[in-house]
C-alpha cells in the first residue's frame, strides 16, 4: 500500500470563527454542523487558536443556577472565541504522514488536528471522525 498523507483523509474547506466571534454564535455552528471542533483563524486566515465543544460548555453560564452579580458581565454573548480558544494548537500539514498524525492525536488525546500550510494558513482539519471513516473504508476492501 503507498503511504498514506493526511490531505487524503482531511476535512476542506474548514468551517473557522475569527477571534472576535462569540460564543452563542460557535456553539450555534457547531450544532447545525455537527462540530465538535472549530480553528479560530485571523483576517489572513493563519490559525490563531482553537475552540472545541468542551471549552463551550466550560464557558457557559449553568442554566441550573443563576448568575452571581459578578457573573452578569460574563453572559455568553460577551464571551468570544478569543477568550475561550487554545492558543498553542499543535499542527500538522497536508503531506504529514496520516500515520504520524495520527499516532500524535492518540498520544495527545487529540479530537482533530488542524491542517496548516508553510505560511500557518488553515487548509483543513483531520479528526478522529476522518480517520474512522478511512479505517472503515480500508477494512471493506479487505471483506
Amino acid at each position: 500500500m503507498p503511504p498514506v498523507y493526511v490531505r487524503s483523509l482531511m476535512t476542506a474547506p474548514v468551517v473557522a470563527l475569527f477571534a472576535e466571534q462569540t460564543l452563542p454564535l460557535a456553539a450555534s455552528i457547531m450544532k447545525f454542523k455537527h462540530l465538535r471542533h472549530l480553528p479560530v483563524i485571523d483576517d489572513a486566515g493563519r490559525l490563531v487558536g482553537l475552540v472545541s465543544h468542551r471549552d463551550i460548555l466550560r464557558a457557559q453560564v449553568s442554566s441550573l443556577t443563576g448568575p452571581a452579580e459578578l457573573d452578569r458581565a460574563f453572559r455568553p454573548q460577551h464571551v468570544h472565541a478569543s477568550q475561550i480558544m487554545t492558543r498553542d494548537v499543535w499542527t500538522v500539514t497536508a503531506d504529514t504522514l496520516a500515520s504520524t498524525a495520527g499516532t500524535m492525536m492518540l498520544e495527545k488525546a487529540f479530537g482533530c488536528v488542524p491542517v496548516v500550510d508553510a505560511a500557518g494558513v488553515l487548509v483543513g482539519i483531520v479528526t478522529e471522525h476522518d480517520y474512522l471513516r478511512f479505517a472503515v473504508k480500508a477494512l471493506a476492501l479487505h471483506d
